[in-house]
């Protein structure tokens, strides 16, 4: 009796639910046991995969903690979701960056964000997939909502968009990451408040 094949489609979607289940028991686990202890054998046995489906997709365990925030920040289209753009600059980076703050400070995300940027700083390899496939479309999204403001006169017309993002974003990210203070709705405000008094456009 002959066995049927299954077909690729079939083996696409099986493919796909197994890829996601390697991602999710990733992030899952990195927050329980803490990225020292977390290990390719204990994501495959979470995920209920062989450890060498997991290396057959990705080549280290920062790889795969990568390909989950990934994951995460996905649109439907599998792209970044675009920043708000309601006309008011400044409504819409509080917005942004009071999101940014709660999420940051979301246990559930810390530790996982933590862990992938101390691989990072360590991981040339992984660094550069990190600065391609997260970083760089993010900060696109960044520099088009700036470009918005700016094309409406909001901000002045030689100003270099690549620094303004880091100085929007830069504070919030730096204070996180040294826990140099708290990160707070008032910092966040005031980081915004700064940050276009210096930005803007002026007659």
């Amino acid at each position: 009796m002959m066995t049927q094949r299954p077909s690729p489609a079939s083996a696409a979607r099986r493919s796909e639910a197994s890829r996601r289940a390697i991602l999710t028991a990733a992030f899952e686990l990195v927050q329980e046991v803490g990225y020292a202890k977390l290990s390719i054998e204990g994501i495959a046995a979470r995920a209920g995969v062989g450890k060498q489906t997991i290396y057959r997709w990705w080549p280290s365990k920062g790889a795969v903690l990568l390909e989950a925030f990934l994951m995460l920040s996905e649109g439907e289209d599998g792209q970044p979701a675009a920043l708000p753009d309601t006309g008011d600059l400044r409504a819409d980076l509080t917005t942004v960056l009071r999101a940014t703050v709660e999420e940051l400070n979301d246990p559930r995300f810390d530790v996982p964000m933590r862990a992938l940027a101390t691989e990072v700083a360590h991981d040339p390899k992984l660094a550069a997939d990190y600065a391609e496939r997260l970083d760089r479309p993010l900060r696109m999204i960044k520099l088009e909502r700036l470009r918005s403001a700016q094309r409406a006169g909001q901000l002045a017309e030689d100003l270099d968009l690549d620094v303004a993002v880091d100085m929007v974003w830069g504070p919030v990210l730096n204070r996180w990451l040294q826990r140099s203070g708290p990160l707070t709705i008032e910092y966040v405000d005031s980081v915004v408040t700064t940050a276009l008094n210096g930005l803007r456009h002026r007659p």
